[in-house]
């Protein structure tokens, strides 16, 4: 099947390929982390410095050129962001590129303004006017025919893991993630072996794991790279030379779309973390605060392009 898919999903020529010294501060990464090594994570500052601090330099970059912003929502974005984020949307094509299933993502988000792609890419939806310029409209789902598989698979994993203290199972449509944050430690090896039986004798679909998390997914070569190279197609700008794309995630997911961008190296991708990590990503943030704090300082930068230019032309 996933070779069917690889081989026929041809839309609108888009085809599927296979596959600075910063203030310390006491901090944490998730609830059940314990404090980091601060002289580690200043030293990984060194290669993947603050995008706040470098904001100017890279904004540097994005005159006489059209920007274009992706973000993750699992700690990258919050509710409270939502008025910053709509400011973003209204001056510049924004995406959410999320693991979560595309409606969920839309209702926390809660703004029309945006595109949204769910289950790591593998649901994606433009809002009329707004994102597709060239009129498209309606979902692009290159897994649609791996669901009632899903279906099958989420159904055993609630038959085989259902019972068990503390076990999520969260259906994204695409992708079914099962949490085991509240399940005991001594539990977890079992429940992991439990999720692995289901998958392994289906070699359509992979395993994948994330903070505290386990994915099933279809085993297409389709990510969150993928994603972005559709949406920047959908939206004119798969070939042009003045774009800018900003990236900013926290997840492993979002090395991929890292990657792309800096291949093209026609934008800059910017991690979230509050600890030092392998990365693709040129460029960091601290928590959601800092990237709350980026996106003001971002749509305060398009407004003072814009009054300057006004300004220049009288």
């Amino acid at each position: 099947m996933a070779k069917f898919l690889s081989r026929d999903i041809n839309l609108m020529g888009f085809q599927i390929s296979h596959s600075n010294k910063q203030k310390l501060k006491p901090f944490y990464d998730d609830p059940d982390s314990m404090l980091p090594d601060v002289e580690a994570y200043a030293s990984w500052l060194l290669k993947h410095p603050s995008a706040l601090n470098s904001f100017d330099c890279i904004m540097k970059e994005a005159k006489g050129k059209k920007v274009v912003v992706f973000l993750d929502y699992d700690g990258t974005l919050s509710p409270i962001m939502r008025a910053a984020l709509r400011e973003v949307a209204k001056q510049f094509p924004t995406s959410i590129i999320s693991g979560r299933s595309r409606d969920k993502v839309k209702e926390f988000v809660q703004l029309n303004n945006v595109c949204y792609a769910g289950s790591h890419g593998l649901d994606i939806m433009q809002p009329p006017k707004s994102c597709d310029k060239k009129g498209n409209e309606g979902a692009f789902q290159p897994a649609k025919l791996f669901l009632p598989a899903i279906q099958e698979i989420s159904m055993e994993l609630e038959h085989k893991i259902g019972e068990t203290q503390g076990a999520k199972i969260e259906d994204n449509m695409f992708c079914i993630s099962v949490h085991y944050r509240q399940v005991p430690p001594q539990d977890q090896g079992n429940l992991k072996e439990k999720v692995k039986s289901v998958v392994e004798n289906r070699p359509e679909f992979r395993l994948t794991e994330g903070k505290m998390v386990l994915e099933v997914r279809p085993s297409m070569e389709w990510n969150k790279g993928d994603a972005l190279n559709y949406l920047l197609h959908t939206l004119g700008f798969s070939n042009a030379i003045d774009v800018l794309s900003l990236y900013i995630g926290d997840d492993q997911t979002d090395e991929d779309a890292f990657k792309v961008i800096a291949g093209k190296r026609e934008g800059f991708p910017i991690v979230v973390s509050s600890i030092p990590k392998e990365t693709k990503a040129w460029y960091s943030l601290r928590d959601p605060s800092e990237v709350l704090a980026f996106l003001l300082r971002l749509a305060k930068w398009n407004k003072s392009q814009a009054s300057f230019l006004q300004l220049d032309y009288v």
